[in-house]
């Protein structure tokens, strides 16, 4: 086996064995880890550097099993399932920029469809893909969208979204050859992060008094709500079933509002129209050729940002009718806090 970095039982609470973690580096993968470890789960999780986050407590990563290894690495993969009872399957890129599309396909697609395969022959007991509601996808309109809704290719569909569509297709065939697994449908995470990457950079440019706002509607979750919903998913015994994990959904204007009064800053004052973001984004594309730095707009988070998207959470209240999702002035006050702490 690959080296491995810190070692324990594997054991854990529920007659579960050990969890192995995909992507648990990542924002949402390090809370899911850190939930774990909360409940005394044996968790061993892959990595492909020594670089942690460091908003996560090292006590915690010191208690987890690292496996040097990779999703598209397939030997890794293989050292890394062996004698595991569970996967939690979070390994994925995150991006709007087209210099990134091909290894978003491939660690996205492919990555997914090596972990499918290998847990279908190590005969893993349980398996929980995190995917994203991208996957399910957008009407063109907008409107309400709930796991009922099927996928249909529309301009708004970017190319993280058909990603984890086709990742998804991978986890549904596995399915069907006898994976037992669950999908989550988590909408845009926040939380405390590194605010340089992801949807946590919504909070930097915040702070930076970015006076632009958008006219869209999406939904938000607390990463630690869609750590808490994989863990209770993971512990049932659903298969074969998908869950939207969202918490409230908001106009992106109130969204920047709220995190600017929870730092004290200026409110973004203007409105971006189509014509501006569609400028904008391609003045960002030239400037990124020349300065080699991602482009602060693409033309798909464009599309995003003034799409106007409801998410529905029913099905999953339904199911766990008791669970307390964090409202979003709650998580981004605490974030907020976090943030400026670090300053």
């Amino acid at each position: 086996m690959n080296e491995i970095v810190q070692k324990q039982s594997s054991f854990s609470p529920s007659g579960v064995g050990g969890i192995l973690v995909t992507g648990g580096t990542g924002f949402l993968g390090s809370y899911i880890i850190k939930a774990l470890v909360e409940k005394n789960y044996a968790v061993r999780a892959i990595r492909r550097s020594n670089n942690l986050p460091a908003y996560i407590p090292m006590e915690i990563f010191n208690k987890v099993e690292w496996v040097e290894g990779d999703v598209l690495d397939v030997v890794s993969l293989e050292d890394a399932m062996e004698g595991i009872d569970t996967v939690i399957h979070s390994a994925a890129i995150v991006s709007f920029s087209g210099r990134e599309q091909k290894k978003m396909y491939k660690v996205n697609v492919e990555g997914t469809a090596n972990t499918v395969n290998m847990a279908l022959e190590k005969n893993t007991r349980r398996f929980v893909h995190i995917s994203s509601i991208a996957a399910i996808g957008r009407n063109a309109d907008g409107g309400h969208v709930n796991e009922e809704k099927k996928w249909e290719d529309n301009k708004l569909n970017t190319h993280y979204a058909k990603s984890k569509y086709k990742s998804e297709l991978e986890v549904w065939r596995g399915i069907s050859e006898g994976l037992n697994a669950v999908i989550l449908n988590p909408s845009t995470i926040l939380g405390y992060g590194d605010w340089n990457t992801g949807s946590s950079a919504i909070f930097k440019n915040v702070y930076n008094e970015f006076k632009w706002y958008t006219s869209g509607i999406n939904g938000f979750v607390d990463v630690e709500d869609v750590a808490a919903a994989a863990i209770l998913l993971m512990e049932s015994d659903i298969t074969a079933e998908r869950f939207i994990i969202n918490g409230d959904n908001w106009p992106f204007r109130k969204l920047m509002d709220t995190m600017a009064d929870c730092f004290g800053k200026k409110k973004p004052s203007g409105q971006a129209t189509p014509l501006m973001l569609n400028t904008a984004w391609r003045v960002e594309k030239i400037k990124s050729l020349f300065t080699g730095k991602k482009p602060l707009l693409t033309k798909e988070s464009a599309k995003v940002a003034t799409s106007k998207t409801w998410f529905d959470n029913d099905k999953f209240l339904k199911t766990f009718p008791q669970f307390p999702f964090t409202p979003l002035e709650q998580t981004i006050r605490k974030a907020c806090s976090k943030y400026a702490a670090q300053l």
